[in-house]
């Protein structure tokens, strides 16, 4: 595939690699994502890890 890039420095992407079907119902979408469970948890777990990373000290 192929793609350009414009005068600015942008690369253009080609329709048929950017194009993603939307499911008209974005809850049904995003049902059975979190199936393992603790995804609040990882999440907060990984933003603590990167603050302690960059050295900012926790609230």
């Amino acid at each position: 595939m192929r793609s350009t890039i414009t005068a600015r420095g942008q690369t253009v992407i080609p329709a048929p690699i950017r194009v993603v079907p939307v499911d008209p119902s974005p809850v049904k979408a995003f049902r059975g994502q979190g199936r393992c469970g603790g995804s609040a948890d990882r999440l907060v777990a990984e933003r603590r890890a990167e603050r302690l990373a960059e050295g900012v000290a926790e609230a």
